[in-house]
């Protein structure tokens, strides 16, 4: 966790000094499609670095997270299903969601907004692909090539029709959760499935916050206490569940009595 930390911590650095040489002027880039309505509840602060304080630095989230991903992957106990590879690819998802968010918040840009939406389809592409190659038993290399070329696609949906990055997302999420529920769950041995739940809980509950935050049922706007912060909170809990359920799951190598001790923490 101290490694993770720093890491965060250092990223935090290189986009602040990113920002930095970028800003803060950000009315002279194209601005993001939130702003002909408004950007969530938390009031902008005109002229800042970071426009949205409280939404920019929550993000780190899920950069923190994500880097613990990485280190767990450098350390594997052979017990568990869940390949290094696989692991690291999770984690620099996760840091990329956090960074893309952090990014959108700070700045209220249309590239800002891209690098955001971007993040969001990487984390669906994953956990559908994730799904699919349990189910349909893909090995590791080509679950890969599948991520890749899902996320491209979806990136080129994003470029040429910007308005529907949110439904698409809403789409690609409920489809992996309904693909890992019916078919790849009763192949993952040894998976807690209490965590995977759990990470839908906490999707479900952060989506709340979402719209209590974008419609201004709840806000106040100088707050550093924000609805859309918790999101990105509970949207790293959720993501982090949904590996704990990943990284449960018993490789078939495994010997049993381990599987049942692990299972059984």
């Amino acid at each position: 966790m101290a490694g993770a930390l720093s890491l965060t911590a250092l990223s935090a650095f290189g986009v602040f000094a990113a920002l930095s040489a970028l800003g803060p002027n950000w009315a002279a880039y194209a601005p993001a499609t939130c702003t002909a309505t408004h950007c969530f509840c938390e009031l902008p602060r005109t002229g800042a670095l970071v426009l949205q304080p409280a939404n920019s630095w929550s993000s780190f989230g899920y950069v923190l997270i994500g880097f613990v991903m990485i280190i767990i992957a450098g350390a594997p106990t052979g017990q568990s299903a869940m390949s290094p590879l696989a692991t690291r690819v999770l984690g620099l998802t996760a840091i990329i969601v956090g960074i893309g968010s952090a990014l959108m918040h700070a700045t209220l840009t249309l590239w800002g907004q891209f690098l955001d939406v971007l993040g969001m389809y990487l984390v669906g592409s994953f956990l559908l692909v994730r799904a699919l190659a349990r189910w349909r038993r893909i090995p590791d290399g080509r679950a890969i090539a599948l991520y890749a070329a899902l996320c491209i696609m979806l990136t080129t949906v994003l470029i040429l029709l910007p308005e529907v990055r949110r439904w698409l997302f809403a789409v690609l999420l409920v489809l992996a959760i309904l693909i890992e529920l019916a078919f790849a769950r009763p192949l993952r041995r040894g998976a807690r499935l209490a965590d995977y739940l759990g990470g839908i809980l906490a999707t479900a509950v952060a989506f709340g916050f979402w719209i209590v935050d974008q419609n201004g049922v709840v806000c106040a706007p100088e707050s550093l206490l924000q609805g859309h912060a918790v999101w990105h909170a509970l949207g790293a809990a959720s993501l982090w569940l949904s590996f704990r359920y990943y990284h449960s799951e018993q490789s078939w190598n495994a010997r049993p009595e381990a599987g049942a001790r692990s299972t059984a923490a």
